[in-house]
């Protein structure tokens, strides 16, 4: 946002607690990828003939760990200042809190005060937090949150999980791959709920060949741990119990707006900020919400996205020359974000996904139809892996006969995602997406195949 707030002519600060570049940086898609890369390289290496043997034996831990401490930067964050300072952008260092509308004031690390008053816009951009359970015992055991798994510069011998989302699952895949005795514990249900089911079930069925115990329907009644150091204990309900090293908790996020000043202009503090389509707070014209705070589409992609929208709409608004192209699709229209949201899991096998699933057409009333295929049976993915295994399926709007969705699992489909993206947001014809040919051998042949099942 600073980019664009400063190229349109604004002047811009930014107001910064702890790192210059926020949570993906530091603590969530960046180390947790540079983590997960060795692993799903191995992975697929020993699906190939002539490499099996190759690669049979550990990865080397302090190579991968250097790895993600490099990506990123050993958590200083040089770099983005330079960036920042390139454009122009002046950076505070300190805890930002509101004061009243357009005014934030600063409270540097040595306990001073700067007040900063905005002439259009003040934009909340403080992210999400780990969201802990209330369980016996919890805090006192001092369990891993997604920071501590992606930063922690020790192997565990042995991971608890609670959750099956992403973080949980990406984490399990990680830590397992470097020796940890990995536990996954989930609630209710399947992995990736948020998926197709298929998803999880592939999934699950990977992590458990690896090693990994899968434990589904599993409520966790409290947790143990003496002082807080050493081993735990995290008894489940009905009396079963799991001891392990480490216990990560990935159950949810909550947003990091507890402490910044929303009741001084009128908002509930510790809340989501519900936002119009341009990114400005509901009932405000000069206060705007941008990335997981707002809870629109809690991912880093979608959070720069929002960013674009958001600093075109408050130059607009600025030179106070046009009107606002807030229609669906429009400059300064947020669209994507519950329209053609593309996601990514790098576990092994990876998922990705854009658009709707089939439960959630269907909940919208619409006319739709899923078209299956089985990922195996395309030539490309034979010859990525031996017995490659996994599944793609496309959500056919039957009335106007466009795409809704698509969801792929198998090894390498996160780089099918985003020819999907462009197919659900661009509404491209089903028609049309016939003389989309896809290269010979690739997985992304895959296409052609659901087009073809679609038409009988």
């Amino acid at each position: 946002m600073a980019d664009r707030t400063r190229a349109a002519g604004l002047s811009t600060a930014v107001v910064e607690s702890e790192l210059v570049g926020g949570e993906c940086s530091y603590w969530a898609c960046i180390p947790s990828k540079a983590l997960l890369r060795p692993a799903l390289a191995r992975a697929d290496a020993r699906r190939v003939p002539g490499l099996r043997r190759s690669v049979g034996g550990p990865l080397d831990t302090e190579a991968v760990l250097a790895h993600r401490d490099h990506f990123t930067g050993d958590w200083k964050d040089d770099g983005q200042v330079s960036w920042l300072e390139s454009v122009g952008a002046r950076i505070h260092r300190g805890h930002g809190r509101l004061d009243g509308p357009r005014r934030v004031t600063v409270t540097g690390p040595e306990g001073e005060h700067h007040v900063l008053t905005a002439r259009h816009a003040v934009a909340v951009c403080t992210g999400t937090r780990a969201a802990l359970p209330e369980l016996p015992g919890l805090t006192g055991a001092k369990p891993w949150t997604s920071r501590e798994a992606t930063s922690s510069h020790r192997v565990p011998g042995s991971l608890a999980v609670i959750g099956g989302g992403v973080v949980a699952t990406e984490m399990a895949t990680a830590w397992q791959a470097l020796g940890a005795r990995v536990t996954v514990l989930v609630r209710g249900g399947g992995l990736l709920p948020r998926m197709e089911p298929f998803v999880g079930e592939h999934v699950a069925a990977a992590l458990t060949e690896a090693g990994a115990d899968i434990r589904t329907d599993t409520a966790v009644a409290a947790v143990v741990r003496d002082g807080g150091t050493g081993p735990l204990t995290v008894v489940l309900e009905g009396g079963d119990h799991i001891d392990a090293d480490e216990l990560l908790v990935a159950t949810g996020r909550a947003p990091r707006t507890d402490d910044i000043g929303l009741e001084s202009v009128g908002l509930e503090p510790g809340s989501w900020l519900p936002v119009d389509e341009t990114l400005r707070v509901t009932g405000s014209d000069w206060l705007y919400a941008v990335g997981d705070v707002n809870h629109r589409a809690l991912m880093t992609h979608q959070g720069k996205y929002q960013a674009r929208v958001a600093g075109a709409a408050i130059a607009a608004r600025a030179r106070g020359t046009a009107p606002l192209e807030t229609g669906p699709w429009g400059a300064h229209s947020a669209t994507a974000d519950h329209s053609a949201v593309p996601q990514v899991v790098f576990t092994d096998p990876e998922a990705a996904a854009v658009g709707l699933t089939l439960a959630e057409a269907q909940k919208q009333g619409r006319r739709v139809r899923a078209v299956d295929y089985d990922l195996g049976n395309v030539s490309g993915a034979g010859l990525y892996a031996d017995g490659y295994r996994g599944h793609a399926r496309m959500i056919v709007d039957e009335d106007r006969r466009t795409l809704l969705g698509a969801t792929f699992v198998g090894p390498g489909v996160g780089e099918l995602l985003h020819s999907a993206t462009i197919a659900v947001t661009g509404e491209v014809p089903l028609d049309r997406l016939w003389h989309a040919v896809p290269s010979f051998p690739t997985i992304s042949e895959v296409w052609l195949r659901l087009l073809e099942t679609y038409r009988g």
